[in-house]
């Protein structure tokens, strides 16, 4: 049995997670261009790419393995990244879901340090954990992606250790190499803290997430650009 991943749109204060589409293309082309040089470990498709880019990842979806979204900034309108659900792992011989993972995760290096993506993980958490009623939610990154592991830590995740020659390597001049990946997990028991941990932390910086079903429109959407 399996279980087939059907992200719907998520609203928050500062960021919108709208299922990836083709209309979001202009903006992403955009995006992806703004400064490249924080991408050394992250693929990041470039301008003339994006079309494709958004083909691969309805190919996923369309087998079940993937839920892309485009990553809007609420105050603009435009979309300046993405993200996605992906490898849904059901309990054995069962069609409910056991675990998931986030990644394919990218955003323009004006969107980076703004909230916009502690809120997007707010966001999939919630949903992950308390709609699809997950037992565990994986993230992974390149071991030696210190940014990158900072800002999974600081989301509230969990290092479990680093697996050797596990992936892709997508750093400039290892092509067809693999690379060692630093995996990190929240899991069922964890997220009640880590969620505290997040709400706390956009608090912090004036936000408050809407509250599922709740109207974001009436929460404060100013774009927070601190460091």
């Amino acid at each position: 049995m399996t279980f087939t991943l059907d992200g719907p749109v998520l609203e928050g204060a500062i960021v919108r997670l709208e299922p990836l589409e083709h209309r979001h293309l202009p903006d992403l082309a955009v995006a992806a261009e703004e400064d490249r040089s924080s991408y050394g470990f992250t693929w990041v498709p470039t301008a003339d790419q994006v079309g494709r880019y958004i083909d691969e990842q309805h190919g996923r979806a369309s087998a079940g393995r993937l839920a892309p979204y485009a990553q809007i900034e609420r105050s603009s309108g435009r979309a300046v990244g993405a993200t996605a659900f992906w490898d849904p792992r059901p309990w054995p011989g069962e069609d409910r879901l056991c675990a998931v993972e986030i990644g394919f995760t990218w955003l323009a290096p004006s969107a980076q340090g703004t909230g916009l993506n502690l809120e997007a993980k707010l966001l999939l958490f919630r949903h992950a954990f308390e709609v699809w009623d997950v037992a565990r939610v994986d993230l992974k990154t390149d071991a030696r992606n210190a940014r990158s592991r900072a800002a999974i830590e600081k989301a509230g995740a969990r290092f479990e250790g680093v697996l050797r020659n596990w992936s892709k390597s997508w750093a400039p001049g290892e092509d067809g190499l693999l690379r060692d990946s630093a995996m990190f997990s929240v899991v069922a028991a964890e997220w009640p803290r880590c969620r505290a941990g997040l709400e706390q932390r956009l608090a912090a910086r004036g936000r408050r997430v809407p509250a599922p079903g709740a109207r974001p429109a009436d929460v404060s959407s100013a774009h927070d650009r601190t460091a």
